[in-house]
């Protein structure tokens, strides 16, 4: 912000600056990551062998024929929102569930794997959140409100969130777009981009 021509740099606390940036809160999000990442991971592993989501995606089907159905009144419909439901509704007149279901089960794996790793945790929360939040748009409340919540936080704490874990090598190797690691900028510092000391 500027004011009068000078700049006015607007921080956030110190505790939040420590809470989502310092490791020695590492701990917590390892806590969290690792539930979030056992749920997603589990659900996954739950559904790769029933031929109903890898094979026909007949389960993703009546789940989607569930939530685009408009009950009499004054019952509501699962979907709220008229867009979304014309959008599952496309889905399904197009037989798209066949494919989508093996991609839910691909990346409930996948994000699972991640988290529970540590490896690239902001990225796989993201997605996480990304389905819960598709969940929740189909009408399904069950655990997603707090794995989405959850994925909210460990995207603000994606510089350590995933420090006991892979990132802790990953990201300052790698790097992000706006600041290169080592293997982009030929060396330099090992600390993961951002990433304050304990």
């Amino acid at each position: 912000m500027t004011e009068h021509g000078q700049v006015i740099e607007i921080t956030d606390p110190p505790f939040i600056q420590r809470l989502f940036g310092s490791p020695s809160w590492a701990w917590l999000w390892l806590i969290v990551r690792v539930y979030v990442g056992y749920t997603w991971l589990t659900s996954g592993l739950g559904k790769i062998g029933n031929p109903a989501w890898v094979q026909t995606g007949a389960a993703l089907k009546g789940f989607w024929e569930r939530a685009v159905a408009v009950p009499e009144p004054p019952a509501r419909p699962a979907i709220a929102f008229d867009w979304y439901r014309a959008f599952i509704q496309a889905l399904l007149d197009g037989g798209h569930y066949t494919w989508f279901a093996k991609l839910i089960v691909a990346g409930e794996l996948l994000v699972g794997a991640a988290l529970i790793l540590g490896a690239f945790v902001g990225i796989a929360a993201f997605f996480g959140a990304f389905m819960n939040w598709n969940f929740m748009m189909a009408g399904t409340a069950s655990i997603n409100p707090v794995l989405f919540t959850l994925s909210i936080f460990l995207i603000l704490a994606w510089k350590t969130a995933g420090w006991w874990g892979l990132d802790r090598w990953l990201l300052p190797l790698l790097g992000t777009p706006w600041r290169p690691g080592r293997v982009f900028s030929g060396g330099g510092s090992t600390t993961a981009p951002g990433a304050g000391t304990p």
